[in-house]
């Protein structure tokens, strides 16, 4: 999978939202400032082009959808983050957040019970 830039993110998290859309569809659920609807339409096409959407021709109009899930992206996105800044540890994953104090003790705990849970399955 092709990294995407910020504003193809930007993009591709309204475009799961959506499910399937025309551009105009898509420019209300963007975060203000809104980009131009050109910028937008380029930005879609650019995705189409890495793969991560298609579209349904009506006559001129393209109606786009995601050929990539959320939880695909997420899943190799993370497994990226985890190996260039965590030293492939999950372990120095969860310790960054433990210290910056984003993880409270007691969600370190449902993990903890999340992780004891699929270990019995």
């Amino acid at each position: 999978m092709e990294k995407l830039t910020a504003k193809e993110e930007e993009i591709m998290q309204v475009m799961w939202q959506v499910g399937k859309g025309f551009v105009k569809d898509l420019m209300p659920l963007l975060p203000d400032p809104k980009p131009h609807y050109n910028t937008v339409s380029t930005i879609v096409r650019n995705l189409e082009d890495k793969g991560y959407v298609s579209h349904t021709d009506y006559g001129g109009s393209h109606e786009y959808y995601p050929l990539v899930s959320k939880e695909q992206y997420r899943e190799t996105f993370m497994r990226k983050v985890v190996a260039n800044y965590f030293d492939n540890s999950y372990k120095n994953l969860v310790s960054f957040f433990a210290e910056e104090e984003k993880l409270s003790a007691e969600e370190v705990k449902e993990i903890l019970d999340l992780i004891r849970r699929k270990k019995k399955k």
